[in-house]
């Protein structure tokens, strides 16, 4: 991949350290394992025993380097998050938590609900996120009246898992002048039961009425899901989000969605030293034109806050059901979901970027929408071949074994989130039918020799790489359900590389990042065992106990002490 680069930000003269841990993963392509690393301004410097780091300090250190003995814990390179959405993550950890852990029925979710509300001062709007309809007991998503329960003079939104839409309150539509002969927007719907009523439910582009048409999306590139504040608040937001990716070992994410919005967040935080995530950022394809006329050719920035490639949309989300199947649902034959480009349009937006040496990113869940992206993709390469363009396809659902194939032949790399599965893959499989059993089929992939990448996408799931590899390595779901045959399984080694050297790969920044050889930068999560020494189904409950960045100590598990 071509690469333009800005001065990194200046590195503290941090001297010389060295790590000592019982194991540390060097995760280069020999599976090195060391007990030291000697680190230098941010680097690595040298790998090996403490004899090793300490010899090699001499000649790089112009001073005694302090020693880090972490004991008995494992070091394995930072988590690199390949698909995430900070921004929209930390603005949803203010709001009331609906998920699986916290409500199993419609009452639970409005018990949790009327409870922020009775906390909310009045005229502020009550939101919650987190619900999968097919993991409640009614299996069903709540109706406005039900949310009418929590408040009927504000609004109250709940947000589907997926992040594609959810359902609002009576006082929500009556606010935006919804009524039940409101058209649907293109690229949304406003759900209605059989007589026409509006249901409450509503999905992307009809979360114009929350977002506004200054959100995340424009037209038909993506849906609309962030919700504007101030400024400030949105700093707050990322602050908050980047703690949280740190408390589960990441140290790099690629920011799928970006407008000026993030831009601006990523930029302010940046200015007052306090961005210390890695952050490779994907613009929104209705921002494709103003890239190229800045003449934005490759990845362009610095080792902290970097700009590669343009993030698309093929179709919607398997688990708000906006993903396109044109013969139906077998849960709601009614519903197919939607395409968000016709497929010469959407080939125009792959040819005109791939032309000038941009990476692109598709959000494509159905076999149709993959096939329209692996079709473009192919037809890019032949007008003008380049042999590592690294084209993405994000989530990647279904792909099927032929386009699987063909992805390998044109060096397409998914990018999967297993902890879609572990969450509601039982939700796929009821959508539609016994294919569902496939959804994120990671052994094809490998047998097929398609790497890797495994990714949050938070916060459709939390930025949790062990509860990834977890599921990866097991196909077990949240409610104990086998989603597929094992072979659709990885074993853990892939999955440790597909969210750390891999990923790194996939974001363009395998030279410096993914893993601790030589020369790259130091960044690495401090775990208290490894994840091969414990059964898998254990893997996710593994802790994190330190995550740094650039050889400085960023986050540290509060300590527990016996007995208390």
């Amino acid at each position: 991949m071509r690469k333009l680069s800005l001065p990194d930000r200046a590195l503290d003269d941090q001297g010389a350290k060295i790590v000592v841990a019982r194991r540390i993963r060097i995760l280069d392509d020999a599976d090195t394992v060391a007990t030291a690393m000697l680190v230098v301004n941010g680097l690595v410097a040298a790998v090996g025993t403490l004899a090793d780091c300490r010899d090699a300090a001499a000649r790089y250190a112009s001073q005694e380097p302090e020693v880090h003995d972490l004991g008995d814990a494992v070091v394995v390179p930072g988590f690199i998050d390949a698909h995430a959405h900070p921004l929209m993550l930390g603005q949803m950890m203010s709001w009331v938590d609906c998920g699986p852990e916290k409500a199993g029925s419609i009452p639970e979710i409005v018990a949790l609900l009327q409870d922020a509300a009775a906390r909310t001062p009045a005229g502020l709007p009550v939101r919650g996120y987190g619900y999968e309809q097919r993991n409640l007991a009614e299996r069903r998503h709540p109706t406005r009246f039900e949310l009418d329960e929590v408040a009927t003079d504000r609004e109250v939104y709940l947000m589907n898992a997926s992040g594609h839409g959810g359902v609002v309150n009576s006082f929500t539509f009556e606010t935006y002048g919804v009524t039940r002969d409101t058209p649907n927007p293109q690229g949304g719907e406003f759900f209605r039961d059989a007589d026409g009523e509006l249901t409450g439910e509503l999905s992307d582009a009809a979360c114009n009425i929350l977002t506004g048409v200054r959100g995340v999306k424009i037209g038909h590139h993506g849906p609309n899901f962030h919700l504007g504040d101030a400024p400030e608040e949105h700093v707050r937001q990322l602050e908050a989000a980047q703690r949280n990716f740190l408390e589960g070992g990441v140290t790099a994410i690629g920011d799928c969605q970006v407008s000026s919005r993030e831009f601006d967040t990523y930029l302010r935080l940046a200015e007052r030293q306090g961005l210390h995530l890695r952050v490779s950022m994907y613009l929104l394809s209705h921002l494709l034109d103003e890239a190229l006329d800045m003449g934005l050719r490759g990845q362009f920035g610095n080792a902290q806050l970097s700009f590669a490639g343009i993030k698309l949309y093929a179709d919607g989300t398997l688990g708000g059901w906006t993903a396109y199947f044109p013969d139906g649902y077998v849960g709601d034959p009614c519903r197919t979901g939607q395409l968000y480009h016709e497929p010469a349009e959407y080939a125009e937006l792959i040819r005109r970027a791939h032309e000038v040496g941009l990476q692109t990113a598709t959000h494509a869940q159905s076999p149709t929408a993959i096939e329209m992206v692996v079709a473009a993709i192919e037809a890019a390469q032949a007008a003008d071949p380049r042999p590592d363009a690294r084209h993405r396809i994000e989530h990647c659902g279904l792909p099927t074994p032929e386009q699987i194939a063909r992805m390998a032949s044109a060096g397409i790399r998914p990018v999967n989130q297993p902890q879609h599965y572990y969450n509601w893959g039982e939700g796929v499989e009821q959508a539609i039918g016994t294919p569902g059993e496939r959804f994120n089929p990671l052994g094809e992939f490998v047998r097929a020799g398609v790497p890797v990448t495994i990714s949050s996408d938070a916060p459709v799931a939390e930025p949790r790489p062990l509860e990834a590899i977890q599921a990866s390595v097991t196909r077990i779901t949240r409610r104990g359900h086998k989603l597929g045959p094992d072979d659709l399984a990885i074993d853990v080694r892939t999955a440790l590389r597909g969210h750390t050297i891999e990923a790194a790969r996939s974001i363009g920044r395998e030279d410096d990042l993914g893993s601790l050889e030589v020369g790259k930068r130091a960044d690495f999560a401090v775990l208290d065992i490894d994840v091969d020494e414990v059964v898998p189904d254990e893997i996710g409950r593994i802790a994190v106990l330190q995550t740094w960045v650039d050889g400085t100590l960023r986050f540290e598990a509060a300590r527990v002490e016996a007995g208390v």
